[in-house]
């Protein structure tokens, strides 16, 4: 038998015992004691607990992005979510520049009461490194609350390559002794830091050509402009399908549903490049802990949902969830990973 139903019979007649004295003897006496006993066995009830932080009003998820982008679609896709949670609608708030330090900033400097929450992504954990000051602590100023998904990217090349493997590509590489040319959407973006983690991995000698945006690198690349770019699946799958760039390889740690004949670098032999691009929820440093749980939850269960599931699988997103917890160690090991590439290619953003 459970023992709290007779606990709180026990509660009940010291209570009626000490209401007794309080109207004859001991008036005063009874009734601190009387006081003192509906504060314990309140504590022992199951709603007493902590009291939930109140949400009455719409709340604000900051992407720190123009319209359109991948993270912009991914907070549309899961705002509706989040907004059923606490009964409340959710804007959407576009707030670009800096490199996504200006939307990231307005996070930090916002109210901790559950209004306002950020939509981040691989930058969030790379500027630290890339940037010479900040206007914000990445791991003093902020609330992580989950990491929602990641999105591997897919290293290219032209159809006129003659490389058809990671490991030919290499060689290939090799045998021409610096005269192989990398392209990105721009220097400190993922995909860059990701051809850099490539060629760390490898010991290549290569040049990198900074694009103003993917478009303009995937014309040079599939041009024969540049010999090789790590893009996101999104970019790659319908190219590869045209037969306008061959795929050699992916960095999700099992193979992607969206492109399956494409190998991991696990598989061919470099596991060490594991670079993804992610998305993550953080809001303003001292959110109430219930808050951050509920947010958590919302974000957890929409993540099991299929027909959200298969909207992310389209854009080539990967289910992530987990814990505050887990985030927020995940963001402690990233930061210095990512540091150390930064620091050994001397990558530096004007």
């Amino acid at each position: 038998m459970n023992p709290f139903p007779r606990a709180l019979m026990h509660a009940l007649t010291s209570w009626k015992n000490l209401a007794d004295q309080a109207l004859t003897t001991r008036p005063r006496t009874a009734l601190l004691r009387l006081g003192l006993a509906l504060a314990a066995t309140a504590a022992m009830l199951p709603g007493a607990a902590q009291a939930q932080t109140k949400i009455i009003h719409p709340l604000r998820l900051i992407v720190p992005y123009v319209p359109g982008g991948s993270t912009d679609i991914l907070s549309r896709l899961l705002g509706p979510a989040l907004g059923e949670e606490f009964g409340q609608s959710v804007v959407i708030d576009n707030r670009p520049g800096g490199g996504s330090t200006i939307g990231t900033q307005f996070v930090a400097k916002a109210a901790a009461d559950g209004y306002t929450l950020g939509m981040m992504d691989a930058a969030f954990i790379t500027n630290p490194s890339l940037m010479k000051t900040l206007p914000y602590d990445t791991l003093k100023d902020f609330t992580p609350i989950v990491l929602v998904a990641t999105s591997p990217l897919v290293m290219v090349v032209p159809t006129a390559s003659p490389a058809k493997s990671v490991a030919e590509f290499v060689t290939y590489a090799k045998s021409r002794n610096g005269k192989i040319s990398f392209g990105s959407a721009g220097i400190g973006t993922g995909v860059h830091l990701a051809a850099e983690q490539f060629r760390a991995a490898t010991g290549l000698n290569m040049t990198h050509i900074p694009y103003k945006g993917t478009g303009q690198a995937v014309t040079e690349l599939v041009s024969g402009q540049t010999d090789m770019m790590f893009t996101t699946q999104s970019s790659a799958k319908p190219m590869s399908a045209a037969g306008r760039m061959r795929p050699l390889g992916i960095t999700s740690p099992k193979r992607s549903a969206v492109m399956p004949d494409v190998p991991t670098f696990i598989e061919a032999g470099w596991p060490m490049v594991d670079a993804v691009t992610i998305n993550g929820i953080v809001g303003p440093a001292g959110m109430p802990a219930d808050y951050v749980k509920r947010v958590n939850a919302a974000m957890n269960r929409a993540l099991k949902n299929k027909e959200i599931l298969e909207k992310m699988a389209d854009q080539g997103f990967v289910p992530a969830g987990g814990s505050p917890e887990d985030f927020a160690a995940w963001i402690r090991s990233e930061i210095p990973k990512w540091n150390k590439i930064v620091k050994d290619a001397d990558i530096k953003v004007e």
